[in-house]
């Protein structure tokens, strides 16, 4: 078997329902020789053979099989595993910090489909890179047996409780109410919309003992199924309920997780949307009040009102990759240089503290913002007051076009050269000076009136167009001229742009 295949990122991930002769299936077999990979590759690297390991999973129908597999390979190889059953994916990143675990082992698939499921590592210094993951697969392919004869223990590990404390600390510390220190939240009314993934515990065990109102919450009970939504704070979907709960509850504050709270957004009172560039800019703005000066990393689609907004804040604006470890090895790149970069954040939800250990943490994302907004509350404000003045176009597209073939990679890139080239002589067009993935381009106002950026998705055999224009039907302009350059690829016959062809009629 080919186990680099389950190379997603910096994750593994696969099938974990129905049909075991699906090639990317996630069989026990399968499962005990990555854990058993992921053991020899900690060893190595910390020189230690009596291995402390935290193991956690989401709340996937197949997470208790999977896990029972992780936990046979690493206790039959002599590792001590603390078993934390239903956990957060931050929360299992942070055994590392609170009960000095030698490594953390979460189980989840993040927002995919309910028959998919996935494995993440943790080290004390964060999560591991795609490198990584490949010598762990690589390592795993070649495991004859994952189990050996040592007896390690497993012991029940309640951490989750642990974790909802340090962050109603924080709140508490962060607000610092003279009223009532214990129950700073008194009198804030907060709908958690948990998609019925871990994050019911973020309104039962964090704000709703610091004296928050949370009767209007929606989906805590964790259940595999996700029966009511994607699990997923960018589906359309997802958003339109949470908005829909927060304003039916006359709520404060609206909040929506992904199923292991790696990911956050948020809805201000009536149900107004903060996600993507709206919530990039309300992070931004807190972490520059303590780093004036500050760079933010965000990920290559973030829109030209985002870096005006953060220049206007005392900020700096690096537009980096796509992918959240991207995004934060870039940070602990600036900040191990010397400059200060407190948030790198994709518009996808993942966003990073420096003062966090570098970690994506929805629910640390949603506390920050929480306290802000009980200081706000106080003056007679809210949190989207903060953002009033971000600049936002006038409409955005994004278009998916797969590419029909195997070796993928270098014929994507040969599209990419296309309009590369293009940009150089086309009248209305210029490439952006800051490019660091795929192009993007500029529009005059006879152009589309904005800017597109063409690139490869990060995992997948698909390019990706992303577009916004300052002008109702921009974007359609940028489309039709991006057809007209498209049709030139000497490769067109390997690239499905039906999407495109759509959106253009």
């Amino acid at each position: 078997m080919d186990y680099s295949r389950f190379k997603s990122g910096s994750d593994i991930r696969g099938y974990a329902l129905g049909d075991e002769s699906n090639p990317l299936f996630m069989s026990d077999d399968m499962v005990m020789r990555c854990a058993f990979a992921f053991a020899q590759w900690l060893k190595e690297k910390t020189g230690k053979e009596n291995l402390y390991i935290s193991v956690g999973h989401d709340s996937r129908l197949s997470a208790e099989r999977i896990k029972n597999a992780v936990i046979k390979a690493l206790c039959s190889n002599g590792v001590s595993v603390a078993d934390c059953g239903l956990s957060s994916t931050p929360a299992m990143f942070m055994t590392t910090v609170e009960m000095g675990c030698d490594g953390a082992v979460q189980i989840t698939a993040s927002h995919h489909p309910k028959d998919r499921n996935g494995l993440k590592f943790f080290t004390r210094e964060g999560g591991l890179d795609g490198k990584d993951i490949g010598d762990i697969l690589r390592l795993a392919d070649e495991t004859e047996n994952p189990l050996g004869s040592l007896e390690g223990d497993r012991v029940p590990c309640r951490f989750m409780k642990r974790y909802a404390e340090i962050l109603r600390e924080m709140i508490i510390n962060g607000v610092d109410s003279k009223a009532d220190r214990n129950h700073p939240l008194n009198g804030m009314k907060i709908v958690v919309d948990a998609g019925n993934g871990v994050g019911g515990f973020y309104a039962t065990d964090v704000l709703e003992p610091l004296g928050a109102d949370i009767s209007g919450s929606i989906y805590l009970n964790p259940d595999g199924n996700f029966p009511n939504h994607a699990p997923n704070p960018e589906n359309a979907q997802a958003l339109e309920c949470v908005s829909k709960a927060t304003a039916a509850a006359k709520a404060d504050f609206g909040v929506i997780f992904d199923t292991d709270v790696d990911r956050a957004a948020c809805v201000g009172k009536g149900g107004f949307e903060i996600n993507r560039n709206r919530l990039v800019a309300l992070a931004s703005k807190i972490a520059l009040e303590s780093c004036k000066g500050g760079t933010i990393v965000t990920d290559s689609v973030t829109s030209d009102g985002l870096a005006r907004f953060i220049k206007e804040n005392g900020g700096i604006h690096l537009r980096f990759k796509r992918g959240y470890r991207n995004v934060i090895n870039k940070q602990i790149e600036l900040c191990e240089s010397g400059i200060p970069c407190p948030l790198a954040m994709e518009t996808s939800g993942h966003a990073a503290f420096a003062e966090n250990y570098f970690l994506d943490d929805g629910a640390y994302l949603i506390t920050k913002l929480i306290i802000q907004a009980a200081a706000l509350s106080s003056e007679g404000k809210s949190l989207e007051d903060l953002i009033a003045n971000l600049p936002e176009p006038a409409e955005e597209k994004e278009l998916r076009f797969k590419i029909l073939c195997d070796n993928f990679r270098p014929e994507g890139e040969k599209i990419i050269e296309l309009f590369e080239n293009e940009a150089k002589s086309r009248i209305g067009w210029s490439a952006a000076e800051d490019n660091h993935e795929g192009i993007r381009i500029n529009t005059d106002e006879s152009n589309g009136n904005g800017w597109f950026l063409i690139r490869l998705s990060v995992h997948d055999p698909i390019i990706v167009l992303n577009s916004e224009s300052n002008e109702i039907g921009g974007t359609l302009t940028m489309a039709k001229d991006i057809m007209k350059v498209i049709s030139k690829a000497e490769n067109i016959d390997i690239l499905d742009v039906s999407s495109l062809e759509a959106f253009c009629k």
